[in-house]
């Protein structure tokens, strides 16, 4: 059974609520739901239910925006040779094939890109990517989704006459690579006012300067905002701010006018409506990861790039068939790595989980990770062997910081990266004993006890009867939802199973038919809840969801996605 969760309801000024409610006239729960989102007051409510492209932030106002601007025009007036390289994930690919389409647009000289093979190369900046460059008289690398943490290797690029433009959105380190120019707005000393954009974000922020330098109308620039979305929703980067914005006209574009990639890479995936933020995540994301995932990353942005119909056509089917292979060894390997835990007499005394196999596909560990959290939720990190070496993917729990946790074993490591809640590490094969227990021993001594049990984070609470298509017109002018702006989560209290028409579903999910004070019902589904149902027949039981439309025979109606259930107090 998966571990029982705690249930915690945002705190909102009610003021604020108030004053949201006498504004904007509609339901007090939305105004709380705006509120906990942030939104004050009417003007900030404008701005979030009615976003404009005027409204994104001048990209000269980030730290070496200027400097890398001015740079690429020297490399186009003097017809250097520009490469454009960037990391093997979704967001990596996709701000590759943004900052090289449109070079390609404006830029007749040379120009290629470069992507370190997984396996090969390992995780950013490479030294063969460095030597192919100047191997082939490349003068000018344009990083992206990568380089921040590449000191040294940028400094032998440096060394060999070949500039560097770093543009890359992970938490940079006190000392900074002696690149020519970085545009990060996490910099320590950087104004841009969004701190929070994804590495394509980053790259297309350097695309709308140089439109801007070069005369060129950002009308031009705006097809792109399809695969910055795709950036934003994959990379799981906060969809809120600027990225809001951008993911707004993204997902605009990419369901009035997509680029033929994501178009074919839909059809594959068998969604046959408007494609939404979990769309992109679940059905795009994935296809587009497969490629450097199994197979090599360059097919990722060949397939973007791309302008011959019956290539795109033939490239999307390799990484939809990248991704069968990918999702069959995320099950054996995930069933192989639950198997180890379950047969570890010990393991549910840990605050850590640190496995390694050396057989293990390098490709879906990162993936294994989350799967493991949601059977044993606590900090998990996943090796496999590779180059000689240990390396692997973390993922982590609600609150805890992975990232400085491993930073604490960082004398064990020879690389590290990453996020709050993700990051990749590589060590010897030597010292992954030695890892564990040091990585168990800093886990146990900072982790709190609320961050070793899953939260659900609820926005408001609400009658059922309030379940109706005008409140759900208005929570769906919320989209996108994402990190910073998740779908908003209810909860209604002392509800009933309704004439004993809830059930359970194939041994495994729950549905739900709810009565509140005798005159209110609701239908939903809870995924995965079997085992609640003797709590809903023996009522009355709390209930937490999300509103939903369940559309089934071409008729469209509401009902509720039960997030879970507890006897009520």
């Amino acid at each position: 059974m998966k571990p029982d969760k705690r249930w915690t309801i945002k705190e909102v000024d009610e003021q604020v609520v108030q004053g949201l409610y006498e504004s904007l006239h509609v339901h007090p729960a939305v105004c709380k739901l705006l509120a906990v989102r942030g939104v004050t007051d009417y003007e900030a409510a404008k701005k979030f239910f009615r976003p404009e492209l005027s409204q994104l932030h001048d990209p000269f106002l980030m730290k070496g925006m200027q400097r890398a601007v001015d740079r690429i025009s020297e490399a186009v007036e003097w017809h250097e040779r520009i490469m454009v390289y960037g990391d093997y994930d979704v967001d990596g690919t996709t701000a590759v094939s943004v900052v090289y389409s449109f070079l390609r647009k404006n830029y007749k000289g040379e120009l290629t890109y470069y992507l370190p093979h997984r396996y090969r190369e390992g995780y950013g900046v490479s030294k063969r990517g460095i030597d192919y460059a100047h191997g082939n008289g490349y003068t000018l690398i344009i990083t992206l989704d990568c380089g921040i943490k590449s000191a040294e290797l940028i400094n032998y690029a440096q060394s060999l006459g070949i500039d560097v433009i770093v543009c890359d959105h992970h938490l940079p380190d006190d000392h900074l690579p002696l690149a020519h120019a970085i545009l990060n707005p996490k910099q320590a000393d950087c104004k841009y006012p969004y701190k929070e954009l994804s590495g394509c974000g980053i790259g297309f922020k350097l695309v709308c300067a140089l439109a801007m330098q070069w005369k060129i109308s950002l009308e031009e620039v705006y097809p792109y905002l399809d695969l910055v979305a795709t950036s934003i929703a994959a990379d799981i980067v906060p969809i809120d701010g600027e990225n809001r914005i951008l993911a707004y006209f993204g997902i605009r574009r990419i369901n009035e006018d997509p680029c033929p990639a994501i178009a074919i890479l839909k059809s594959l995936g068998g969604v046959t409506k408007d494609l939404t933020v979990s769309d992109l995540v679940f059905v795009i994301g994935p296809r587009v990861n497969a490629a450097g995932r199994m197979d090599d990353a360059r097919k990722a942005v060949e397939l973007f790039i791309e302008t011959d119909a019956e290539k795109i056509i033939s490239l999307a089917a390799s990484l939809h068939s990248d991704n069968d292979d990918r999702r069959e060894v995320d099950k054996t390997t995930t069933e192989e790595a639950l198997a180890l835990l379950n047969g570890d007499n010990k393991a549910y005394l840990r605050k850590s989980t640190v496995l390694f196999q050396e057989h293990w596909h390098k490709g879906v560990v990162g993936i294994v990770a989350s799967r493991l959290i949601d059977h044993y939720y606590r900090p998990t990190i996943v090796l496999t062997a590779a180059n000689g070496k240990a390396s692997g993917s973390a993922r982590s729990v609600a609150g805890f910081n992975i990232y400085e946790a491993i930073h604490e074993c960082r004398d064990l490591l020879e690389n590290y990266g990453g996020h709050f809640y993700a990051a990749g590490v590589t060590m010897g094969a030597d010292k992954v004993q030695l890892f564990i227990d040091k990585f168990e021993e800093v886990v146990a001594r900072t982790i709190t006890e609320d961050q070793q049990t899953p939260e659900i984070n609820i926005d408001a609470e609400i009658p059922i009867a309030l379940i109706k298509p005008t409140i759900n017109s208005l929570i769906k002018q919320f989209e996108p939802f994402g990190p910073a702006n998740m779908k908003p989560v209810f909860v209604s209290r002392r509800v009933y199973d309704y004439q004993g028409n809830s059930s359970v579903v194939k041994d495994t999910h729950l549905r739900i038919v709810a009565q509140q004070d005798g005159v209110a019902i609701t239908e939903g589904i809870g995924f995965g809840l079997a085992d609640k149902y003797d709590i809903v027949k023996s009522g009355p039981f709390d209930m937490v969801f999300c509103i939903e439309e369940n559309e089934y025979n071409g008729t469209t109606r509401l009902q509720v996605r039960v997030i879970d259930v507890r006897r009520s107090i």
